[in-house]
């Protein structure tokens, strides 16, 4: 690059107009947006988003994780249209880890939340910089130019200007100063071309036709595959291994001893014994071979039934209070009836039909990575920690995700590639079985909840009592055995009925499992706890659930928790732009109870449950119908959802999440259970680890999108927390037997 000097715009806009090309790039510190001119094979290249070649082919870039959400669509899709690009001329391109493009994990249902803007802004910039350079090569005013998809077009007299022809190389760098707010080109639902719309999905060909690049479909010269035989039990270690018989068999290269990570077990790599070989029969079958034997540490004699009667009697006894106004004690004691009820949720696995894989490749100074993970920048990190690099050093490299829920932002996969490669020398690509998969997860956490509410003569509710035990995400971090606020802020202290009185506490739990963040997160058991206590309150005192849930919910108000001084982090989202709207909640209540016609007449063994919900800074409200049998069996004919998620920017994916959050949801409620036994995990396959299938999953979903402009919110979890509840209500009201334990196959649900 030449010396930089600094002109003003319309003298280096008039040497544009002479036959020069530019680039503009877009801080992310620092004063502000700049206009600078690079040498650089002629394309226009703004802030590591997007670039513009001299044939107007537009490369847009993806920096979140795709796996089935569609997000690799619609964040470029927002750029697109605010730059008025054609989107017949995009390719979308997948970004490596890299910090200066923000986060990157995908997960928390934040990517519009928190990008949404700016790849408005990004998309506005290049637009004006492009309107700007038309002008000045026209020599006419700004204000009389304007755009059409892909072209900038002088309004009197119809002069058109291609993008790409005003994206050619120049050799000089300069830099001028961009508005710090360009104008934005849609603020109306009618201006927009794509937002509130949608475009076909990227790589839907690829991935019908099987073409589609996902974790195991990336090979590289001389790769070796690795499976691990790991601990059945977290903490444990091998004190003996006989690996003679693996060595033996053909295919298989070495056996490699990993040593055992020790707590807090964070991303780092398990350990056990890994078998290297040439392809992944041999190494699975030289796996089977090993004769290892474990020391099973602490966590050797841990049970789940010792373990559920711990939370059960944390939450019998007073918590760490996070949230309490009015006199709940003195309320429930003089209260006319007090109903109580406790809740439990066992721990599930995020079972992705695609298990973790990763491959690496390690040099002296360096290390190349390619994953299906949703935390890139975590993975870096990670890997660089375990190598002893630095994260410049690491390279990680975005494929395709098989689905994810959660647990493909947890690296320990691809440290475990990392290290292997390095012992290896050559690429080693580390594959997980189904059974690697559940056995070895981190696993959602476990629950005890136990509410009690305080009614009035007229049956109305007064006091409110909740308590909430549940093995922490913490405690993978930091040992801790105490809920986070954040966690108990996912749909208990955040709670949006209107009481007098009310007090929620957290009572510890201490795991003796991996313990991660699994789709909607503590929103699952808190929300099947309030939507379920909800329903029981409402049949003890005879009123219709939805009538007693607008009366819970009360009137219309915005909730001020920062004023009330609850420590609630609105999902790391801006109160001002995001805030807790009751109004909304109602009326996602109101439509959900009209689309499937709340209260008409139901044959025997048949019912309606509803259950409502904001979580993700989006409310939800769900109406679940099933036919029960007498012999216990179970249908869903159909399920009506309601979603108010702000401005939907891709309708088609906010349906499908919500259709999808129904099926996930189905498969928690009816067979979700992870157990253990001696310390060990007692599940492996879907044959003991059970999804729903077609016979046993939602007949019909029927989703309704509110119309909205307030800010988009999430989209991927929201659904899945109030559909166990409605399912539990609706069994109530089909057979009369009350759900508080889930999975639904545990109980009978035969009724006569």
């Amino acid at each position: 690059m030449s010396e930089t000097r600094t002109i003003d715009r319309r003298s280096f806009l008039r040497s544009v107009a002479a036959g020069g090309g530019w680039v503009l790039g877009i801080t992310l510190t620092g004063t502000g947006p700049v206009l600078s001119r690079m040498q650089d094979g002629g394309e226009w290249k703004p802030d590591l988003f997007l670039a513009l070649a001299s044939d107007g082919s537009l490369t847009l870039i993806a920096h979140r994780s795709e796996m089935g959400t569609g997000i690799r669509t619609s964040l470029p899709m927002v750029l697109a249209d605010e730059m008025d690009a054609d989107w017949e001329r995009v390719t979308v391109r997948q970004a490596t880890a890299d910090r200066r493009l923000g986060s990157q994990n995908t997960d928390g249902s934040r990517s519009q939340r928190n990008f949404f803007e700016r790849m408005r802004s990004a998309g506005a910039e290049a637009r004006y910089a492009l309107i700007e350079a038309a002008a000045v090569r026209w020599d006419v005013p700004l204000a009389e130019c304007s755009t059409e998809p892909h072209q900038v077009v002088h309004l009197a007299s119809g002069r058109r200007l291609g993008y790409g022809a005003l994206a050619a190389t120049a050799s000089d760098s300069i830099e001028v100063p961009l508005p710090q707010d360009p104008p934005l080109r849609f603020k109306a639902p009618h201006e927009r071309r794509y937002v509130g719309k949608g475009v076909p999905i990227t790589d839907m060909e690829a991935i019908l036709d099987g073409s589609a690049q996902f974790g195991l479909d990336v090979k590289l010269p001389d790769m070796l595959v690795a499976t691990i035989a790991r601990s059945p039990v977290l903490g444990g270690h091998a004190t003996r291994v006989d690996s003679s018989a693996a060595e033996a068999l053909a295919g298989v290269v070495r056996v490699v001893e990993m040593p055992a990570a020790s707590a807090p077990y964070a991303f780092k790599a398990l350990g056990g014994v890994a078998v290297l070989a040439k392809n992944t029969w041999s190494a699975i079958k030289g796996r089977s071979l090993l004769e290892i034997e474990w020391e099973n540490g602490a966590h050797a004699n841990a049970s789940t039934e010792a373990q559920d009667r711990a939370m059960a009697a944390a939450a019998a006894a007073p918590g760490r209070v996070v949230r309490e106004h009015g006199e709940v004690d003195a309320a429930l004691a003089a209260a006319e009836q007090v109903i109580e009820a406790e809740y439990q949720v066992p721990h599930l696995a995020h079972a992705p039909m695609e298990p973790p894989a990763a491959i690496a490749r390690v040099s002296a100074d360096a290390c190349e990575v390619w994953a299906c993970t949703q935390t890139p920048q975590s993975a870096q990190r990670s890997v660089a920690q375990a190598l002893g690099m630095t994260p410049s050093q690491v390279t990680i490299h975005v494929t395709l995700l098989g689905g994810g829920f959660g647990r493909k932002s947890k690296p320990d996969y691809i440290v475990e590639a990392a290290l292997l490669a390095r012992t290896a020398g050559v690429p080693v690509q580390v594959f997980w079985s189904r059974e690697d998969d559940i056995r070895h997860d981190y696993m959602h956490g476990a629950s005890s909840m136990l509410l009690k509410a305080g009614l009035d003569g007229d049956g109305r509710s007064s006091a409110w009592l909740a308590r909430s035990s549940f093995t922490p995400i913490g405690s993978t971090f930091s040992g801790t055995s105490s809920g986070s606020d954040g966690e108990m802020g996912q749909g208990f202290l955040d709670l949006l009925f209107d009481l007098p009185h009310l007090r929620v506490e957290n009572c510890d739990a201490a795991p003796h499992l991996r313990i991660g963040w699994l789709r909607s997160v503590c929103n699952i058991f808190h929300a099947f706890a309030v939507g379920s206590f909800a329903d029981e309150l409402a049949h003890a005192t005879g009123r219709d659930p939805v009538e007693h849930l607008l009366e819970l919910i009360g009137p219309d108000r915005v909730i001020d928790f920062q004023a009330m001084k609850v420590n609630f982090s609105n999902y790391g989202s801006p109160f001002d732009r995001y805030p807790v709207d009751t109004g909304r909640l109602t009326a996602v209540l109101k439509r959900a109870a009209e689309m499937a016609e709340w209260g008409r007449k139901m044959p025997p063994g048949s019912g309606l449950g509803i259950a409502v919900h904001r979580s993700f800074c989006t409310y939800v409200a769900t109406v679940v119908e099933v036919e029960i049998g007498k012999d216990g069996s179970l249908r869903i004919p159909k399920v009506d959802v309601a979603v108010d998620c702000g401005l939907a920017v891709h309708p088609d994916r906010v349906r499908a999440q919500m259709e999808g959050a129904a099926v996930f949801g189905t498969s928690l409620a009816r067979y979700g259970k992870i157990t253990t036994r001696n310390g060990a995990v007692e599940q492996g396959n879907f044959h003991d680890y059970r999804m729903a299938r077609m016979a046993d999953a939602p007949q019909r979903i029927a989703v309704d999108i509110m119309p909205s402009e307030e800010a988009p919110a999430g989209v991927g979890e929201p659904g899945v927390p109030p559909f166990a509840p409605a399912l539990c209500n609706a069994v109530f009201a089909a057979c009369a037997k009350r759900v508080r334990r889930l999975p639904l196959a545990d109980h009978d649900l035969s009724w006569s």
